[in-house]
């Protein structure tokens, strides 16, 4: 029996067009209907109509979101949740001034993560994450990205992506993981970088390729961690074994990372916090994905990315909670959003299109979700509330109210 998505004061589709994304004035179009419904069947949105053509309700297994706003699932495009450990002694340092870079240097972040990481089951590793993942379910997220990147050596690094392959098996969500092996260098390749990059390129990549354990190979490149030519030597590799790409870069240091992210066409660009008119300018027009982090520029009291530059100059933007244990302890894709509008001068409909359809586009997900649209999946977020406005309005709270993927409610509060 088809199924009937009804009752909605207001429905958001976020299309674009069959473009996939939205760039520039694109991005104030939230695609806003009322008095419709949406026709589910075998998972996928049917069709959407006008509440008054609706003959026999009989004829419809009826979920009903009456007085309430329907926006497509969620796509949180960016995250590091299999962690273990915890880095609250590093905040405190934070908080008195030193930075994030310092700590790095003195041999915190990333690599007390790592230590953990190194010294966890991948059953309890699993176990972490489910809570973390349980959680973003309940914010409306139906597409989720998950990174390695705290093994940093060949059985850490599979573990973390076999805990991530755990959990696509459990959760009905789609689970997009990410291998992040180029995070930073592991204490015993401190002093010999170029042996840890043959350990990336010649075992672990090659394995993961075959294994199929990751669509994505991502890079850090930073003053702290990879340069520009380390990355293009493992983005290269990657290619070739058929993992799409994608880069943090321009997070506290421009190094050239843009430049190599353009040379390989890379699916993402994240960070750009320090970012300069000129990178800008090359990213103005281009399929690559500016995906910002307004909750770790707000954990880290670190500037924020120019958001409005972006936009204005037609570059894809999208935004994630990059959450992870270091930089942005923050597991609440709402808050981002309140930040994105409080600090980044964003607007509601330039928020909620970087969380559907263009956070889907940096997953190179958004021909199947991410904008309700006749033939997609039938994913939904639907929030208590009878204005849109009220989800940025309403800061540090969750009115997600139900999670629907593939037509099933996999969450209701």
């Amino acid at each position: 029996m088809k199924k009937l998505l009804f009752g909605a004061n207001q429905i958001l589709t976020c299309e674009s067009k069959s473009k996939g994304y939205k760039t520039g004035s694109e991005l104030k179009d939230v695609g806003l209907l009322s008095s419709h419904s949406i026709v589910i069947e075998d998972g996928f949105i049917k069709d959407i109509i006008p509440n008054n053509s609706i003959k026999d309700f009989s004829d419809y297994e009826i979920i009903d979101v009456s007085g309430k706003i329907v926006l497509p699932g969620l796509i949180e495009c960016h995250t590091h949740l299999a962690f273990a450990g915890n880095r609250s002694d590093e905040f405190k340092m934070k908080l008195d001034g030193v930075s994030y870079e310092e700590i790095a240097l003195k041999g915190g972040g990333i690599l007390k993560t790592v230590d953990s990481v190194r010294n966890i089951s991948v059953t309890d590793l699993f176990s972490l994450m489910k809570l973390r993942v349980n959680e973003f379910i309940s914010q409306g997220v139906t597409s989720l990205e998950i990174k390695s990147g705290y093994g940093l050596n060949f059985e850490n690094e599979i573990k973390q992506l076999h805990a991530i392959k755990l959990i696509d098996e459990t959760y009905p969500i789609d689970i997009i993981p990410t291998f992040l092996g180029a995070h930073t260098y592991p204490n015993e390749f401190k002093s010999n970088h170029t042996a840890y990059i043959d350990e990336i390129i010649e075992r672990m990549i090659p394995y993961i390729s075959k294994n199929k354990l990751a669509v994505f190979c991502d890079a850090f490149c930073e003053k702290t961690a990879f340069t520009a030519d380390e990355v293009d030597t493992i983005f290269n590799v990657a290619q070739q074994y058929g993992l799409k790409l994608r880069l943090h870069t321009d997070q506290f240091n421009a190094i050239g990372g843009i430049d190599v992210a353009l040379k390989y066409n890379s699916a993402t660009v994240d960070h750009l916090e320090v970012i300069d008119d000129d990178g800008i300018n090359k990213l103005s027009g281009k399929e690559i994905v500016s995906v910002l982090f307004p909750g770790m520029s707000f954990f880290l009291n670190h500037q924020y990315a120019p958001a409005r530059k972006l936009i204005d100059s037609n570059c894809i933007v999208a935004l994630s909670t990059d959450y992870n244990p270091g930089s942005s302890n923050i597991l609440n894709l709402h808050l981002v959003m309140q930040i994105a509008a409080l600090k980044m001068k964003m607007s509601i409909e330039e928020i909620i299109n970087s969380v559907t359809i263009n956070a889907a586009k940096a997953l190179l997900i958004s021909d199947k979700v991410g904008s309700i649209e006749i033939g997609k999946q039938a994913d939904f977020a639907v929030f208590d509330t009878d204005n849109y406005a009220d989800i940025i309005y309403n800061v540090g709270r969750n009115l997600n109210c139900m999670t629907i993927k593939n037509g099933f409610v996999i969450y209701s509060s």
